[in-house]
């Protein structure tokens, strides 16, 4: 007699504004994507379905920046951009290899998970049963494809060793728990100066694919290019102040830019008042007229000239 099988109800649907799933059960055609990689929290959106479009592809696919966006509406700067972070979060690595022709080609390897050690765990040896022990009954499982996956995962590197004790080196140091410097603010936040503001942000990823911000993050960082441009500075040092030497990989560009807008504010230029008060003034000595001989002469006061005058002491 087989063992009874026991079906919970479905749960109810939550109310409210949330998703709700509706979800029907794949028999061929699928995807296995871990939540990992669907819920990363440093990918951008295009490197996700990126990502999810490699993982469906068969092996031996070409998956080039032209061959992408030919297929997808992006351009090829947000293609390029997107594979970018998945080689820099461990979901893809692309190489250089020689041929036996002689002829160089990019391979690229893709991850359905960074850093495990396999794609499955080893089956675990059953006991040993008695023969004279009936075999138990075990209810058919329904046959669900399993997708093998085309490359194996890296493998797991080896653990790092101990540190040194606190007792010889001291503790170890703490993570930085002050709050970020506040963001700069213009003393007038004009319509002018937020459409230069934003623009200027929109357009960095044309000179650094990797400043690719969403429209929250440009909202964000407006008033702080606003107070760089309020005080007299060039849009090209603006540009060039936050897209020079980024840091490989980047990870957060918004938090980048917010760091460098405040750290590297510039002071306002200095008025006409400021700058007199550095040059040096000139004294000029009054000209004046001999009582004796009406000749002019340079003094302070008034009387007779160095001609004219009988208390100098006369040379030998």
């Amino acid at each position: 007699m087989g063992t009874q099988q026991i079906t919970a109800p479905p749960c109810a649907q939550p109310a409210g504004s949330g998703v709700i799933h509706v979800n029907v059960r794949h028999t061929a055609g699928f995807t296995v994507i871990g939540n990992h990689l669907a819920q990363h929290r440093g990918l951008s959106l295009v490197a996700v379905g990126l990502a999810v479009h490699i993982q469906s592809l068969p092996a031996g696919a070409k998956i080039g920046i032209k061959r992408l966006a030919e297929r997808f509406p992006e351009s090829e700067t947000r293609i390029a951009s997107a594979l970018r972070e998945l080689e820099a979060s461990g979901y893809l690595h692309r190489s250089r290899v020689r041929l036996a022709g002689g002829r160089i080609v990019t391979r690229t390897v893709s991850y359905n998970q960074p850093g495990a050690a396999s794609v499955a765990a080893a089956p675990r040896p059953r006991p040993a049963r008695r023969t004279s022990e009936p075999a138990p009954h075990v209810p058919p499982m329904p046959h669900e494809p399993v997708p093998v996956a085309s490359v194996q995962p890296r493998p797991t590197p080896p653990p790092a060793p101990a540190p040194p004790p606190a007792a010889v080196f001291g503790p170890a140091p703490t993570a930085r728990t002050a709050p970020p410097s506040p963001l700069p603010q213009p003393q007038a936040l004009t319509p002018e100066l937020q459409r230069a503001a934003a623009a200027l942000l929109a357009d960095l990823r044309r000179h650094a694919p990797q400043l690719v911000l969403s429209e929250a993050d440009i909202s964000g960082l407006v008033p702080g290019v606003a107070a760089w441009l309020e005080r007299d500075a060039h849009p090209d040092t603006v540009r060039h102040a936050l897209a020079a030497d980024l840091p490989v990989p980047l990870k957060h560009p918004a938090k980048l830019l917010r760091h460098r807008i405040t750290a590297l504010l510039p002071p306002p230029l200095p008025g006409a008042r400021e700058l007199e008060a550095v040059r040096p003034r000139t004294i000029v000595i009054p000209l004046q007229n001999c009582d004796r001989c009406d000749r002019a002469f340079r003094s302070r006061h008034s009387g007779h000239c160095r001609d004219c005058r009988t208390d100098l002491p006369t040379v030998a």
